[in-house]
């Protein structure tokens, strides 16, 4: 029974049931996380993350679901080169010198407790970690810094991957047999590190994949990765692939730089007969490739059986393993299943008997999971392969939006940082469809720099809520210009505010004046909300004339006319005698803006007929066009004039923005009274 409506939290008394409620606590979930904030900004908790352990286990980390798989209780410290010791008289764990080779890797010289430039570097990437505190964590195996000793003569600028750091994104590139060049891939390599990527892989199929991949890792300063095996079956066929010609491949692309490279040396013969019920079997190439090689050959993973003779090349070039997942599912389907999880222990056996070479080792994750099973996934990797960085592609949570899994991606990638993801590999538009161009690669990025940041906020790594904050300032100030600058892609941001508003003022067209929260906040001297002096402002202003790269934005959109984009584009003066009389920064108030608004409208010979009341409904048209438009007060139907064309109106009384020389934005209607 519902309680009476005279008496909504005390008794009912035809059946004595008790509604009232117990007072509010305010005690959200908690585990000891940083606010992400340096400052402590705003009114929200701090992260619901678990306390940081950077030097133990979970570094940062979501709380476990129950029924999660508890973090492995090894580190590299327990798969040392044979005949390592460790010296007794160090507080922290430490290799006695004299017990093993002189070190080449960042993991050597992590476990001498060498402090190398590039440790030094990535710190410099990571605020709130010291030089020190990255050598522990590659010493443990729980960071990798890709950085091959060829590229580091070039342009390389070290980075560090690892859950107790910020976690990175990776943009694939690559020729294909049937599209892109060498110039192209370069091109891309330089837009996918202007969006954000942290490394980049060459997964080239086609042309010359030597000069293309040389060409890539000369003129990148970030880490480049690669999938040996392409190479190595161009120009010959799969069956014929045999041990030598897999060293080979491997040493020239170490010798060329490359400072990971992914080998599919998990995938055992004994996976296969798992794999013969999925949906859409093995989506790997590399993985596809080997397992059609073991069936023909009858033998073991080649990559497997001479892991070790992998491992010394790797070793002398300090080139990280990227160790593939051949099995990743392709399809929600085939996800978590007893094929990829088999590879995935195996995965880990050989991470042991590389850490023990002294070679860093990093792991690859699926796919496409269902969004349930994310965590287990992530937490299941940090058991089996020791904590070692994950590296995932997505995943996908949800296969039916082809063209869009750069979203369905990001969402899956967001909660796999979240859960234990080092390192996300982006998913572009052109996912499953075709190899990504140019404006696909920055939609690639932006999506996972967004999945990135998202989670290391939520994880409650030191000051990566600083960026929001200020946004948020800026925000709340309506300071417009501090807002676009702030954001992470200025140029869209401006192109898309001038679209519909090219003034800089206390309102935008979404709400218009009178209906702007963020205004009346600021304008209510009991709340703080917009009062940071360091955003304020004072008179609004037509905005600049837009940049060539916020015209191609507006462009692409298809929005405005050509016409329109010129206007906004050619731009020459913020001189208010240039603007319309019925704009808000030349007349006193609103009612003064209506009143020459009118005498506009009626000095065009559209006066308003008998006693109708004007009322401007934001909504874009092209001039001439007919509308009509139903209210409970009546109907009016008419041809918007061009004579209208040189007017502005926004959603309220308060009028917009000039819109000189262009066909007017926003539709007149007129009410019968």
């Amino acid at each position: 029974m519902s309680p009476p409506t005279n008496n909504p939290r005390g008794k009912d008394p035809g059946s004595g049931t008790d509604y009232r409620r117990a007072p509010f606590v305010f005690a959200p979930p908690t585990h000891g996380a940083a606010n992400p904030s340096t400052r402590g900004q705003g009114t929200a908790p701090a992260s619901f993350a678990l306390k940081a352990d950077i030097g133990g286990p979970l570094a940062f980390s979501s709380p476990d679901t129950p029924g999660m798989p508890e973090p492995s209780p090894y580190t590299a410290w327990d798969f040392l080169p044979d005949g390592a010791k460790l010296d007794d008289d160090s507080p922290v764990p430490r290799c006695l010198e004299s017990s093993v080779p002189a070190p080449v890797t960042q993991l050597e010289s992590a476990r001498l407790g060498i402090v190398t430039p590039e440790m030094k570097r990535g710190a410099d990437h990571e605020a709130h970690l010291t030089p020190e505190q990255i050598r522990d964590e590659i010493a443990a195996g729980r960071m990798v810094i890709p950085a091959n000793r060829v590229h580091l003569s070039y342009r390389l600028d070290p980075m560090c991957i690892g859950r107790a750091s910020r976690t990175k994104i990776n943009a694939n590139l690559g020729a294909s047999p049937v599209s892109s060049s060498v110039d192209e891939e370069v091109e891309k390599l330089n837009w996918a590190v202007r969006w954000g990527a942290d490394t980049a892989m060459d997964l080239s199929t086609g042309g010359d994949l030597n000069k293309c991949r040389e060409a890539i890792i000369k003129a990148s300063a970030v880490p480049i990765g690669t999938v040996p095996i392409y190479s190595m079956i161009i120009g010959r066929r799969l069956e014929d692939l045999d041990y030598d010609t897999i060293l080979a491949e491997i040493e020239n692309q170490a010798k060329q730089g490359v400072s990971y490279m992914t080998i599919h040396a998990g995938l055992l013969r004994e996976h296969l007969p798992y794999v013969k019920d999925r949906l859409i079997g093995i989506v790997s190439r590399g993985g596809s490739l080997l397992a059609k090689w073991m069936l023909h050959h009858d033998k073991q993973n080649p990559a497997y059986t001479i892991w070790d003779d992998i491992c010394d090349i790797c070793r002398e070039y300090d080139v990280t393993f990227s160790i593939g997942d051949g099995l990743r599912p392709g399809g929600l389907a085939d996800a978590t299943d007893e094929a990829q999880l088999r590879e995935l222990d195996t995965m880990g056996e050989l991470t042991e008997r590389a850490w023990a070479k002294g070679v860093q080792v990093m792991i690859e994750g699926p796919g496409h999971i269902p969004f349930d099973q994310i965590e287990y996934n992530m937490k299941i990797e940090r058991r089996l392969c020791h904590g070692a960085p994950f590296y995932v592609l997505g995943p996908l949570v949800t296969d039916v939006f082809p063209g869009y899994d750069h979203i369905t991606s990001c969402i899956g990638a967001t909660a796999a940082a979240y859960h234990g993801a080092s390192m996300l590999c982006y998913v572009t538009p052109k996912e499953h469809l075709g190899l990504p161009k140019k404006d696909d690669v920055k939609q690639g990025c932006i999506a996972y720099k967004i999945a990135a940041h998202s989670a290391d906020v939520a994880l409650g790594i030191p000051s990566t809520r600083d960026w929001d904050d200020e946004v948020t300032k800026a925000r709340a100030a309506l300071n417009w210009q501090k807002h676009i600058d702030l954001s992470f892609d200025p140029d869209t941001a401006r192109a898309l505010h001038d679209e519909d508003l090219d003034v800089d003022t206390d309102f935008c067209a979404m709400c218009g004046h009178d209906w702007c929260a963020v205004r009346i906040s600021k304008e209510i001297q009991q709340f703080a909300s917009g009062k940071d002096e360091e955003y304020a402002w004072e008179d609004p202003k037509t905005t600049a004339a837009l940049t060539v790269e916020q015209k191609e934005v507006l462009q692409q959109r298809g929005v405005l006319s050509p016409e329109e984009i010129h206007r906004l584009v050619s731009k020459v003066t913020d001189d208010p005698a240039a603007k319309p009389a019925c704009h808000s920064d030349v007349v006193p108030d609103s009612d003064q803006a209506r009143h020459v608004q009118e005498e506009h409208v009626a000095a065009e010979g559209n006066e308003p007929r008998g006693d109708a009341e004007m009322m401007w409904v934001s909504t874009r048209h092209s001039h001439g066009c007919n509308h009509k438009a139903d209210y409970t007060r009546g109907t009016y139907e008419g041809v918007f004039p061009l004579e209208l064309r040189h007017a502005c109106f926004s959603s309220s009384s308060e009028p917009g923005r000039p819109r000189p020389g262009r066909p007017a934005t926003f539709l007149c209607i007129l009410i019968a009274q």
